[in-house]
């Protein structure tokens, strides 16, 4: 198996973050890119919850705002975390994660997916984003789990 694409999913949580030394070692061993990417969520599957009483233009403005601020935040990810990589990349989708991660597998054409098994809503023994991912991709995935202490 040759590595030349390694898709970093992450969602900025704690948990998300103990991928990182992995991706770093593994993107050094192959001389691998590295492709960072943050999902955020569709705002407008919120919408029943604030009904017809939020301007769309509002909606529009806090949905920008949410991609300044994940591509600033993935940037500083990058120069503080990926010095030592060959190369990275950034990617922001919109919709739902585990889906998005698919569609980045394909499109970057990635040749593995690390990732942690858990992220901002850890509340399943295995993340469902994660679940989701392992179980559909078609590349391997290697997954950690961010509750085991590390030596």
């Amino acid at each position: 198996m040759k590595i030349e694409k390694i898709l970093w999913p992450t969602d900025f949580s704690k948990a998300a973050s103990v991928a990182e030394p992995y991706v770093v070692s593994l993107s050094r061993k192959y001389d691998a890119e590295v492709h960072l990417l943050h999902v955020s969520e569709d705002l407008s599957r919120f919408e029943h919850y604030w009904g017809s009483g939020l301007d769309p233009k509002h909606v529009k403005e806090i949905h920008e705002f949410g991609l300044k601020l994940s591509r600033e935040r993935l940037e500083e990810l990058c120069s503080r975390k990926l010095t030592g990589c060959a190369r990275y990349f950034i990617h922001i989708m919109q919709g739902d994660p585990a889906q998005e991660i698919l569609t980045a597998i394909r499109t970057i054409g990635a040749d593995l997916v690390v990732m942690a098994t858990h992220g901002m809503k850890a509340i399943f023994p295995f993340g469902s984003v994660a679940e989701r991912v392992v179980k559909n991709s078609p590349v391997p995935v290697f997954t950690v789990n961010p509750n085991i202490s590390r030596p």
